[in-house]
């Protein structure tokens, strides 16, 4: 059995988003979205799927953008 190490950090990002929308808190959703974002990100790029790529970063930069709202800090 071949496991690959990308695809191992593809299941975290999604289980962090997926843990990140059961929570209330949005600062903890925020900070999961974002990591589980990059894990994403990470497999994406190893796949070499640029619109994978591109949403993906859209994604953590819109969870970064409201972290910092929810934070209170000026971008």
């Amino acid at each position: 059995m071949d496991i690959n190490i990308f695809k191992l950090i593809g299941v975290a990002g999604l289980l962090l988003i997926s843990l990140g929308l059961l929570l209330k808190n949005r600062k903890q959703q925020n900070i999961l979205y974002i990591i589980g974002g990059v894990c994403l990100e990470v497999y994406s790029i190893h796949l070499r799927d640029m619109i994978f790529i591109i949403l993906q970063i859209i994604f953590i930069l819109s969870a970064v953008y409201d972290l910092c709202k929810v934070r209170k800090i000026t971008i």
